[in-house]
């Protein structure tokens, strides 16, 4: 049967965890001392060559074998950790993919490998050490506690019955029953200063810590935009394929009632009007709405089709040239069309321009974006309030573009985004 579970028929919580960590100390020993021997082998040669100079060489074997098993032993660290009391130690990052020398040199180079050598050849010989004493502790508490269990264990000829040696024997017991008070918390002391050394020296960095938080938020913000953009496409779907069918029906209807109906009323006449003026309008209004939140074309031809037809709708000449090898993410490709649409939008309203020039190309990994028009300038992005390029800016720098204006005034002004795409 296996020590943890032994450990599982402990009565009590509190005397379940003090033996877990109990086990756990007195496991982490040999782990610690195992590489005790081959540092007293180089300090030994050392010594020996300080005392004779050149008549004992300086091996490096014992630091090359310390190299050697301190995978392993780092290994069952995590494991003894793992199996008495939960807990999973985080693995450093690792150099490289690969055996050959690179790989070799890079694991040497790195911080990782010296961590642990640090924690196995200099706090392991220093955690043994207080391990040691805290086992003392509860051999020394068991022993004093029990005392009377002793004494009348031993022969009756051996037995002292002096009236003194039984005081001295309740003082024994007493102070045996305050270590085992004093035991747990002094064993949880040293199991919470392993842990953290652990985590320090066998566990990744801060820096390393940063860097995995970052690529994790990264990738969980670049699911939420896919997610986002999902989302906008189904409502877009939705849209054109239900609320939209169901008003080009209706505006059908009104027209065939305008149509065929010829005795009704005049006011009668005027609501049919009416209603399918407003039937053609909220289907006008729809259509606006759908292109704003995912254009139909942008999904199934691509950002050159979706920008040609932003452009034919404009009442000012664009010339539209798009250089894409391959099509971007659906999440970047819909940034780019929303930047490229905004933008143009705002030539229109504020820009008095009388021609605009739109260049997407693809750059490595990089997609670039340039809207360029010849109107009056002025634009400033730090005084756009949260809304027009500020709003353009914020949804490039959502997937980590860039986002530059330059806008002085009389014109020109020349918009330029980088937006990365995934190899």
């Amino acid at each position: 049967m296996q020590l943890t579970t032994w450990l599982r028929l402990v009565p009590g919580r509190p005397f379940r965890r003090a033996g877990h960590r109990t086990a756990l100390v007195a496991a982490g020993l040999p782990l610690h001392l195992a590489v005790v021997p081959l540092w007293l082998w180089l300090l030994g040669t050392m010594a020996a060559l300080v005392r004779a100079p050149g008549a004992v060489a300086v091996t490096p074997l014992p630091v090359l074998l310390t190299l050697m098993v301190t995978p392993l032993l780092t290994a069952g660290q995590r494991r003894r950790y793992r199996a008495l009391v939960g807990k999973d130690l985080p693995r450093p990052a690792v150099p490289g993919p690969g055996r050959n020398w690179r790989s070799a040199v890079r694991l040497l180079a790195g911080r990782a490998l010296w961590r642990q050598v640090c924690y196995h050849a200099v706090a392991g010989p220093l955690l043994a050490v207080l391990d040691l004493a805290v086992l003392a502790l509860w051999g020394a508490a068991l022993v004093a506690a029990s005392i009377y269990v002793w004494i009348w264990a031993l022969p009756l000829q051996w037995r002292v019955t002096d009236l003194g040696y039984s005081t001295q024997a309740a003082y024994i017991t007493a102070g045996g029953l305050a270590l085992l008070f004093l035991g747990p918390r002094v064993n949880g002391a040293l199991v919470r200063l392993e842990t953290r050394a652990a985590e320090v020296l066998l566990g990744p960095s801060r820096t390393e810590k940063l860097a995995r938080r970052v690529a994790d938020l990264a990738e969980s913000r670049a699911g939420v935009l896919d997610a986002a953009d999902a989302e906008r496409r189904r409502i877009e779907r939705d849209l054109h394929d239900g609320v939209q069918q169901r008003l080009v029906s209706l505006a059908v209807n009104l027209g065939l009632a305008r149509a065929t109906l010829g005795d009704l009323p005049a006011e009668a006449r005027k609501v049919i009007d009416e209603a399918h003026r407003e039937a053609k309008e909220a289907i006008a209004e729809l259509n606006s709405l759908v292109r704003g939140l995912h254009p139909a074309v942008l999904e199934d031809r691509g950002l050159d089709a979706a920008l040609s037809g932003v452009a034919a709708r404009l009442p000012i000449p664009v010339r539209v040239a798009v250089d894409l090898p391959r099509r971007p993410s659906p999440t970047v490709e819909a940034v780019a069309y929303f930047v490229v649409s905004e933008a143009l939008t705002n030539v229109v309203k504020h820009a008095q321009a009388t021609r605009a020039d739109v260049t997407v190309e693809r750059i490595g990994e990089t997609l670039l974006v340039v809207v360029a028009d010849d109107g009056a300038g002025g634009a400033d992005l730090a005084a756009a309030g949260g809304t027009g390029l500020a709003g353009l800016a914020k949804r490039v720098a959502s997937v980590d573009g860039t986002f530059s204006c330059h806008s002085p005034a009389g014109g020109p002004t020349l918009i330029t985004v980088e937006l990365p795409c995934a190899p």
